[in-house]
Parts: structure tokens; C-alpha cells; sequence
């Protein structure tokens, strides 16, 4: 889907594009890349590599585009993750700004609802960018925190695997923040020696502010990382103590069970026993088990095994 915006105290949409416009491109189909790459002339090789989920974050120059790939969070099912990350393009020209990104997120309605940004700046425009994909990255880094809490929840009681593997998706996703967190960090000191940062009136304040809150995401993602691992071996631990306790409760509930059918079992064996012309013997035998059996849930009780 293409969408057209322009800046006037705030993003409008338009029905085609026009110079100095911003245009949004979000999993597009092979019309509409046939149109960037056509028309608008946006190196097809460029434009393969930003479709690509796993391009890793960098810039290109060429004649006409000044490309910028970084990576975005991303919220949603992948590959049964519910976050991961993805590239995002920046195509910056002497009259258009192009972003791409193959799949549906929650950055380009937060810069369309964003009434403060500066788009007559192109520099400025793509620092604030990133400095909305920090901030994503760490709500979506408190939604992971929210999620991992609950699960633990179910952990301190659960003897099944299935509470692990959900940390262990938490886990993945973690990896995938951290991992994109650091290579947009590096993308943004390669940009702040960049042609387009120094050719333009940078605010040094604004530039100072995304990479604080980049690196602020990524202690963030460290932090939880680190405290979930320690968390899953713990649980890996709980988990087993939990399926012993069970085992041994049934263990103990076998045993007490066996004392009235080792009783039952002798005083019906087709041998004289006493009991036999007794007209209170199976009474007397019910009687016999069932104290049995309270001496044994006693005795178990007694030693914690019940």
C-alpha cells in the first residue's frame, strides 16, 4: 500500500505524490514496486534488500537516493514470536522522502498522528524517526515485561513445558531487540558523520536525545534479557520440584492404598483364618483396614511425606 502525506502543521493525505511530499510505502504489491522502481526511480536492488526481513541495518548513496536501512519493532505472530523486528528503508532525494517496510507497524501512524515534527528538514525528519523507534522499542519492551510477569505467574505452580517455551519465545524476541537495538546505534554514528547530517542544520540537542534513547532501549532489552535467563533456569528448577512433589504425593497415596488391599487380599485367601463363621468378620477386617490405613496417613504425615 502507497500512501501520500503533506506537512502542514500536522500530515495530510494526498491522492498523488508531489515534490518535498513523504511517501509511505508498506508491503507493497509488484504494481506498486513496478511504480518505485519505474517512475519514481528507487534502485531495484535497494528496494530488494529493505523487502529482505533480514537485512541488517546500514546506508547506501547513490545518484539519485540517500538510503537508510534500520530496523523497527514489530508487534504481531512470527513464526509463532509475538515480536520481532524488521527493516525499515528511508529514501531521502532533493524533493521526496520515501520509507518502506514489508510489513504492517505501529511507527508510521505514530509519525502521521505526530503534530511536532519538523519536516522541512530532511536530517532533522529522519533523526526524529528514529527517535519514535526507540521509544517504540521500549513500549514494546514493557509490553515483554507485562507478558513475562504473567507467565511466571503459571510457572510457580505448573509441572508442564508449555510455560518454558512461552519464555523461551520471550527470550527470542529479546535476542531480536538487542540485536537491532546495537545495529541501529552504529547506523546512528555513521549518520551523525554523514554527508546529510553536516550539509543540513542539525540540532545537536535532538541528535544527543535518540541516541540516549537508543541506548536507553538497549539497557532495557539487556536487563530483561539477563533477568530472564536467570529466570528460566530458575523455573526449569521449579518446574521439576513441582512434578517431584506430585510424584511422591501419589507415591504416598499408592502406598496407603496398598495397606487395606494387602489386608483385604490376606483375609479373603481360601484358607481358615478365623473370620471365616464370624458374622462381624467383614466388618471386623473394614474395621482393621481403615485403622490401618489412618495409622499410615498419621505415620506420613508425621514425616512430611503427605
Amino acid at each position: 500500500m502507497i500512501t501520500y502525506w503533506n506537512y502542514n502543521n500536522g500530515f495530510t493525505a494526498l491522492e498523488t505524490f508531489r515534490k518535498n511530499c513523504w511517501i509511505s510505502v508498506t508491503n507493497p504489491t509488484s504494481d506498486e514496486i513496478e511504480f518505485l522502481t519505474g517512475k519514481l526511480k528507487v534502485p531495484a536492488e535497494e528496494l530488494n534488500d529493505i523487502l529482505d526481513p533480514d537485512e541488517r541495518a546500514r546506508t547506501e548513496v547513490d545518484e539519485l537516493w540517500f538510503t537508510i536501512i534500520m530496523r523497527i519493532p514489530v508487534a504481531g505472530s512470527f513464526n509463532g514470536l509475538p515480536f520481532t523486528t524488521v527493516p525499515l528503508g528511508i529514501l531521502i532525494s532533493s524533493n521526496l522522502i520515501i520509507t518502506i517496510c514489508q510489513t504492517k507497524n505501529e511507527l508510521i501512524p505514530s509519525i502521521i498522528r505526530n503534530k511536532k515534527l519538523d519536516f522541512s528538514n530532511k536530517a532533522k525528519f529522519v533523526m526524529q524517526i528514529f527517535l519514535q523507534v526507540a521509544k517504540l522499542y521500549m513500549h514494546y519492551l514493557k509490553l515483554i515485561n507485562i507478558q513475562v510477569a504473567e507467565i511466571e505467574k503459571d510457572l510457580e505452580k505448573s509441572t508442564r513445558n508449555e510455560e518454558l517455551h512461552k519464555m523461551l519465545r520471550m527470550e527470542k524476541c529479546l535476542v531480536y531487540f538487542m540485536t537491532s537495538l546495537k545495529s541501529n546505534d552504529i547506523l546512528l554514528a555513521k549518520l551523525r558523520n554523514s554527508k546529510l547530517i553536516k550539509s543540513m542544520e542539525m540540532d545537536e540537542d535532538l541528535i544527543e536525545d535518540v541516541v540516549i534513547e537508543n541506548r536507553q532501549a538497549i539497557e532495557m532489552a539487556n536487563i530483561y534479557s539477563d533477568i530472564q535467563s536467570g529466570m528460566m533456569d530458575a523455573f526449569a528448577s521449579v518446574i521439576s520440584n513441582n512434578l517431584n512433589v506430585v510424584m511422591k504425593q501419589l507415591a504416598s497415596i499408592t502406598i496407603i492404598l496398598m495397606i487395606p488391599t494387602f489386608i483385604a487380599s490376606l483375609y479373603g485367601m481360601n484358607v481358615p483364618n478365623n473370620f471365616e463363621n464370624n458374622s462381624w468378620g467383614f466388618i471386623l477386617v473394614l474395621l482393621i483396614s481403615l485403622l490401618a490405613s489412618a495409622f499410615g496417613i498419621l505415620l506420613f504425615r508425621k514425616k512430611n511425606w503427605f
